[in-house]
């Protein structure tokens, strides 16, 4: 088997990937996740900024913003300007409510938009940003030639993604990809590949796989204990167990080294 089936793809779509974080699916993860419904949450936003160079003169597109969650973390800790660019209108309303709260619209935008037909003039920023998000893009490398084309000559493009780390059954495929809705997850290597094809640089690469399964162990274990009575309480017994099926699936796949996380830092040449 490929380690990556070319081509193949689910038949999942942006209007999909709306109408689950207009529902109740984007609350859960943001229960399960945080506000910033990434891996690491924090620590690894400060992390890829320091890798990213971030500071108070850069301007940062962050691409499938969802609640704005890393855009607020940036602004308040490096003082720089952020657009948060998200497809699901919930999410860019629910976004900017609590831009303002924070008092931070002066270092935020919050943008509805594609992110594979970017609402920005070319060469518009400094960084281009995304933190497990790009898995639900349908067309990775469309989305790197954007991320191209609105960044600055040597601009940095970094990002952190789930990731098919090994082989797996087709069976395997369909039902992790089925899961989380995504039309399918590139590998490390295959966005390497995308990146140098597409005018980028590779300056950083790294497998964070083994953590990613010891985060997928927290998460299971959040659900079947300390979350699974408010989930049951207010979404019922058959959304808890859908949520459980589908992690037991995630952790198995990630124990074997079949799914993971990587981070990504280029350049734009």
């Amino acid at each position: 088997m490929n380690e990556i089936r070319k081509g193949k793809k689910l038949d999942f779509t942006i209007a999909d990937v709306n109408e689950i974080y207009e529902g109740p699916v984007g609350v859960l993860w943001e229960i399960l996740m945080g506000e910033q419904i990434h891996v690491g949450g924090d620590s690894q936003t400060n992390i890829m900024a320091r890798k990213a160079g971030v500071n108070k003169n850069t301007s940062v597109l962050d691409v499938c913003s969802a609640l704005g969650g890393p855009a607020r973390h940036l602004a308040r800790k490096f003082g720089c300007k952020v657009t948060g660019l998200d497809a699901t209108m919930k999410m860019v309303n629910e976004a900017t409510k609590r831009t303002e709260n924070e008092g931070l619209t002066h270092l935020i935008t919050c943008k509805p938009g594609n992110a594979l037909d970017m609402p920005f003039k070319a060469a518009a920023f400094d960084i281009v940003w995304g933190q497990d998000a790009w898995c639900y893009v349908t067309d990775k490398e469309r989305l790197i030639k954007e991320a191209h084309r609105v960044l600055k000559p040597g601009g940095i493009i970094a990002f952190t993604d789930w990731i098919q780390a090994g082989n797996m059954t087709d069976r395997e495929w369909e039902g992790l990809n089925s899961f989380m809705a995504f039309p399918y997850m590139e590998s490390l290597a295959g966005y390497e590949q995308i990146l140098k094809q597409n005018g980028f640089v590779i300056t950083e690469k790294e497998d964070m796989t083994t953590d990613f399964a010891k985060y997928c162990h927290i998460y299971q274990d959040r659900v079947r204990n300390e979350l699974k009575g408010t989930i049951i309480s207010q979404y019922g017994a058959q959304m808890w167990k859908a949520a459980d099926d589908g992690l037991a699936l995630w952790v198995k796949a990630a124990d074997e080294g079949k799914v993971g996380w990587g981070r990504i830092i280029g350049r734009k040449v």
